[in-house]
């Protein structure tokens, strides 16, 4: 059967979406995988913007990033991650306890992100009024005080799982403009799904933040060791307290659509030392639901 000449060349546009998609999947994957850290073992993780990479070494060597001395667990785990644009390479340094040194440089690959526009929303919420900039002020130092709040080594550096199940309505890296207004870009994954869903620990961590930002509405901060936290944006309720440690498939809360938030939707954050790492790369698909 012939099919119509608008679906036909919809269809063609599709599979040329495909195969480039498919071409850039590919060499990610190839560039990763053919990357080495003198001194390291790599357990799993890619060398791109929003990449985080978790490595292993002899726990009595020293690690540093440029200048910055990197944590290691004591069982030999480290992690480099990439933040979204990744200007200049980085160099990566092993010192062991005689004193040699391997160096590695870093250069991770380059995205392209994708560009969204989201109207309709209430205009206090794209230009907040004066009277709540001391609260939004409050709400970042809170956020930065829980993001650097250390805590023992989790089981994150095995894999992270999906905390919710639903339909991906939001990618990491797009650039969003609110009413018109170009924003800053998004530094997570949303999964919408309705309100009472159930959101879960992606992986063992340490509470340290459940609170209702102005922005973000309830929200929740899990700290999973060397610097590696989790973020629960928009959330309808939390069941978890603060400073409470929580192992991997924990209940901590419902998807909702609290603070900034068109529907009800997750939007999953991780971040290591500043530099916000894509969620999906480090988990698999999204599981049927």
């Amino acid at each position: 059967m012939k099919l119509p000449s608008q679906i036909a060349h919809y269809l063609y546009l599709f599979r040329i979406w495909l195969g480039a998609t498919m071409g850039l999947l590919l060499a990610a994957i190839s560039h990763s995988y053919a990357m080495q850290i003198e001194g390291a073992e790599i357990l799993s993780g890619q060398m791109i913007e929003g990449g985080l990479i978790i490595a292993r070494t002899d726990p009595s060597n020293q690690v540093t990033l440029g200048d910055n001395q990197i944590r290691i667990a004591k069982n030999g785990v480290f992690v480099i991650g990439f933040h979204r644009d990744t200007v200049a390479p980085e160099t990566l340094a092993i010192t062991t306890p005689n004193g040699a040194t391997t160096k590695t440089t870093l250069s991770p690959l380059k995205r392209t992100y994708q560009v969204q526009r989201i109207d309709g929303l209430k205009s206090a919420m794209v230009s907040p009024p004066a009277a709540v900039l001391a609260r939004i002020k409050a709400d970042r130092e809170a956020v930065h005080a829980a993001r650097n709040t250390d805590t023992a080594l989790g089981d994150f550096w095995l894999g992270f799982d999906w905390p919710a199940h639903g339909r991906i309505s939001g990618v990491y890296g797009s650039q969003r403009i609110l009413n018109g207004q170009p924003r800053q870009p998004h530094y997570g994954i949303d999964i919408a799904s309705p309100i009472g869903t159930p959101v879960y620990a992606p992986a063992d961590g340490r509470i340290t933040l459940v609170k209702d930002l102005y922005f973000s509405g309830w929200t929740i901060v899990m700290a999973h060791g060397l610097g590696v936290n989790s973020s629960f944006l928009h959330l309808n309720k939390t069941t978890v307290k603060l400073g409470a440690f929580v192992k991997r498939g924990t209940l901590i809360g419902t998807i909702g659509a609290t603070g900034r938030a068109t529907g009800p939707h997750l939007d999953w954050r991780i971040d290591w030392q500043g530099r916000r790492i894509d969620p999906g790369l480090l988990v698999g698909p999204m599981p049927p639901t």
